[in-house]
């Protein structure tokens, strides 16, 4: 293990806007659908909601659902791409050399400490890196494609007032936007992509 890292000071402004939602970031991913349920939508990555990919035409299918989902978020703009990482809280770090490698630009932003079981052993010190850049189709393939593998534990790409937050995951991805009537249109546009169940999941 190497030393403590020290946040990037290039991801104040980050920091500064997630501090100013309600309820205050940064938070895992998976808890976004939660705490923004009003604006969320799911959508799955495989057609009769498959979640894992056996063959290269699958990967392309599922490539193609997230990167049609993320250019209507981010097409024209700058995007913050963030992945995860996590540790014991009594290490210095557990920067995981598969997700430097998928994510070579990202640095450290910020850290979350998850404590909250009595038993210290189930404690955990989640790593977020981040970096910002503008969007093009196809920039995120690696990362997606070990996204739907489930090799790679946690990521999200947002647009850079944190209104448009993309996280993918194995089987799909969870979208907020930036308002419930943008959340409609775009659950509408790709509505054969749903999930089957009534409550969305």
């Amino acid at each position: 293990m190497s030393g403590a890292l020290l946040p990037d000071p290039a991801h104040e402004r980050l920091t500064r806007l997630w501090q100013a939602h309600r309820p205050a970031g940064p938070m895992l991913p998976w808890e976004l659908k939660t705490v923004y349920g009003d604006r969320w939508v799911r959508f799955h990555s495989l057609p009769e909601s498959k979640r894992y990919a056996k063959d290269e035409a699958e990967y392309a299918v599922l490539l193609d659902r997230y990167n049609t989902v993320l250019d209507e978020l981010f097409a024209g703009g700058e995007a913050y791409v963030v992945t995860t990482d996590w540790a014991d809280p009594s290490e210095p770090t557990d920067y995981s050399a598969h997700r430097a490698a998928l994510h070579p630009e990202g640095t450290l932003w910020t850290t979350l400490d998850h404590t909250d079981d009595p038993d210290p052993a189930f404690h955990t010190r989640w790593y977020f890196y981040a970096d910002r850049r503008p969007w093009r189709r196809g920039c995120l393939d690696q990362l997606l494609r070990a996204v739907a593998d489930d090799t790679l534990p946690g990521i999200f790409v947002a647009d850079t007032e944190l209104t448009r937050i993309h996280h993918p995951y194995d089987g799909g991805a969870d979208v907020i936007l930036a308002t419930p009537e943008e959340r409609d249109r775009l659950r509408d546009c790709h509505s054969t992509w749903l999930p089957a169940h009534p409550s969305g999941y």
